[in-house]
Order: structure tokens, then sequence, then C-alpha cells
């Protein structure tokens, strides 16, 4: 695994008003990853509201019902998905990353993808955990620096 020393920095948008859409299937896994969520968002002067699915496959679903809200600046997507004995593991992590990047690509979604998809769990528990590969914390600087990149083309000149 590479150096989990050199993370990127934390975007600093203040006022950001970001949801946090967990899939808490890997309860301890999902914990460890919204800490992190957590960390980098009262970092960068962003709320951080939340809301949880059943599993990684609605997590595009749950995003674009609330976008249609037009309240949230950004979203961060959490979820595991363990590879097992079945090609269920494909159809999951193949369609929910589509779906994300859908989002983002065709509705402008400012969306930070933190989906692991992993062989084994302990896997999962060393990207998840805050102190080693935060992965919950490097998501939501995506969403983040996705904001600082939409408010930056809003209010450029024409």
């Amino acid at each position: 695994m590479k150096d989990l020393g050199d993370k990127s920095p934390v975007p600093k948008v203040p006022g950001a008003k970001i949801l946090m859409v967990v899939s808490p299937y890997y309860r301890g896994v999902a914990d460890m990853m919204q800490r992190g969520a957590e960390a980098v968002a009262e970092q960068a002067g962003a709320t951080l509201d939340r809301i949880f699915v059943p599993g990684t496959f609605e997590l595009p679903a749950a995003i674009a019902h609330a976008s249609k809200a037009n309240i949230y600046d950004g979203f961060v997507a959490l979820g595991c998905v363990v590879r097992g004995e079945t090609s269920h593991y494909d159809y999951v992590c193949g369609e929910s990353a589509r779906g994300l990047m859908n989002l983002s690509t065709f509705d402008g979604l400012a969306i930070g993808y933190g989906v692991l998809t992993v062989e084994t769990l302990e896997q999962a528990e060393v990207r998840a955990d805050p102190a080693r590969g935060d992965k919950g914390g490097e998501a939501t600087k995506a969403a983040l620096a996705m904001v600082a990149i939409k408010r930056r083309f809003a209010s450029a000149p024409k």
C-alpha cells in the first residue's frame, strides 16, 4: 500500500453545506469514515449533515433525491463493499460508481467518492481509519474542492 502520510490540504470553503450519505452496512468502517469526514468539514468551516441508506447501491439515488432540494453545496458518499464469492460485488461497485459519476458530470453535483472496494474487511479498516487511510476525510476534501471549483466558475465573468 502506498505511503498514507502524503495527504492533500483541506480546502477552505467557509459556509459550505455538505450532505454526507452513509451506507452503514459495515458499521465499524462507516463510523471511522464518518469521523474522518467530520474532522475535515470542521477544518474547512463547512456544515455537515448526514443521512443513512441501506447499502452502497442506494448512495446515488439518495444524493439525486437530496440534490433536488437545492440546499446542499456538495455531497460525500461513504460506503464499503467487500468482495465475496459471487459477482454481486462487481455490480454494486460498478453501478454505484457509475451513478455517482453521472450525477457529478451530467447534473453538475460536487460529490466526494468515499466508497471502499476491498478484498477483506481488514483492508477496509485500514483505509477507513482516520489515523491511517482516512478515506472519509479524503472524500470530504474532494467534495469541498469540487464545491470551490463550482463557486469559482459560477462567479467568473462572462
